[in-house]
């Protein structure tokens, strides 16, 4: 009969607690009928994670490329800029016997509010995996679907009732934005009766073993900002909603790693009128969402510009109000932004306005803006 050992594991964030000392007996545990996990507090500030080196010694800040701000009413329609503490959280335990990393034949659920977790474990070798609970980013509809299999856990987004405006390959509709998400994985916990790894925590009286685990966000927030230099109300205003093409449809929460298909999703953006930018006086359409990053990589352990997945194009759209009430549809290249960025960031259009027409075309939309030279009705690129 296997026996069962009774200790605190703490979940640290990158840190594994190294031990040098001899355990005591087995039989001096106080207890032996269950372990208790301690949930770490994730770092929410986006400089942990937008960590980019944009040159040597010279680290990405993004407040410097923010011009846009937020406020009250983006906090209302949007969202806080960053991430929320997630409080309740789902746990699975995967008993593989004395076999590590052995596929997993059978698994236990559970779900705990705040952060800490009791179970029993046999001796043996165990995985586990933690993820936030999933709440929903608006009108209490989840748009977060989980497929939970033995070996991995994979979400998936649902397409929305909107129709793609650009590059959305194999979907004619947007998709909606995931909810934030966090998760960490850890293989092969060893529980063995040496205790090995394991140091006695006289405070609490209990024994306390440090897993090598850490919980990250698994869903990245960009920030999107169109600028206009010189428009003197020629836009007077956005529908509201914009596209962001070429992101991930599914994430592993076990591994991070990205689904290869690639997605539009569709977000809300405003415009602000009047914004300083370095002195200047600009009116600037901004926005933010969440997405699983790009297709078929993992955003975490990417440290170098030539591991970003060069085989999908990033598109974004945004629907604006000329002053003759007409509406426009703007279509971006941010491809190369977006592959520096992979975990996230500031995503940067300047448009200078002296250089855009009114369109005059009577009824419906006047184009969209795309290529060289303008003409009546069709797409057409701006110098930027």
């Amino acid at each position: 009969m296997r026996r069962k050992v009774s200790y605190i594991a703490l979940i640290g964030v990158l840190v594994t607690l190294a031990m040098g000392c001899r355990r005591e007996p087995i039989l001096h545990l106080p207890g032996y009928n269950d372990i208790t996990f301690e949930i770490p507090v994730v770092d929410l500030e986006l400089e942990t994670l937008w960590d980019y080196e944009i040159e040597y010694g010279i680290e990405y800040d993004w407040r410097a490329e923010w011009y846009y701000d937020w406020d009250e009413e983006d906090v209302s329609v949007f969202g806080n800029i960053g991430y929320d503490q997630p409080t309740i959280f789902n746990v699975r335990r995967y008993y593989t016997n004395d076999i590590p990393y052995s596929p997993h034949n059978s698994v236990l659920s559970d779900v705990i509010q705040g952060n800490t977790f009791r179970g029993d474990y046999n001796w043996g070798f165990w995985d586990i995996l933690v993820w936030s609970e999933i709440t929903p980013l608006h009108d209490d509809a989840q748009s977060l679907v989980l497929d939970e299999k033995l070996d991995s856990v994979t979400a998936t987004t649902n397409q929305t009732m909107r129709t793609t405006r650009y590059q959305a390959p194999s979907f004619t509709r947007s998709f909606y934005q995931p909810e934030q998400l966090f998760s960490a994985y850890e293989q092969a916990v060893e529980i063995d009766k040496s205790l090995e790894g394991f140091v006695y925590d006289e405070a609490r009286k209990v024994w306390v073993k440090q897993l090598n685990m850490m919980l990250r966000p698994i869903t990245y927030i960009y920030l999107t900002q169109v600028i206009l230099h010189h428009n003197n109300n020629k836009i007077q205003g956005v529908d509201g909603s914009a596209n962001f093409s070429g992101m991930a449809m599914t994430t592993n929460l076990n591994t991070g790693v990205t689904g290869k298909t690639p997605i539009t999703v569709g977000y809300n953006v405003r415009l602000k009128k009047n914004c300083d930018m370095n002195g200047e006086r600009v009116d600037i359409a901004g926005g933010r969402l969440l997405t699983f990053g790009i297709p078929d990589c993992n955003p975490m352990l990417i440290n170098r510009y030539e591991e970003v997945n060069d085989k999908v194009n990033h598109y974004m759209d945004v629907n604006m109000q000329f002053n003759n009430g007409i509406d426009s549809t703007f279509v971006f290249d941010i491809t190369e932004q977006v592959r520096r960025h992979w975990k996230g960031g500031v995503i940067t259009i300047e448009l200078d306005m002296d250089t855009i027409p009114v369109p005059r075309r009577s009824g419906g939309s006047a184009f969209d803006a795309v290529v060289k030279d303008y003409e009546d009705g069709g797409t057409h690129e701006f110098e930027m």
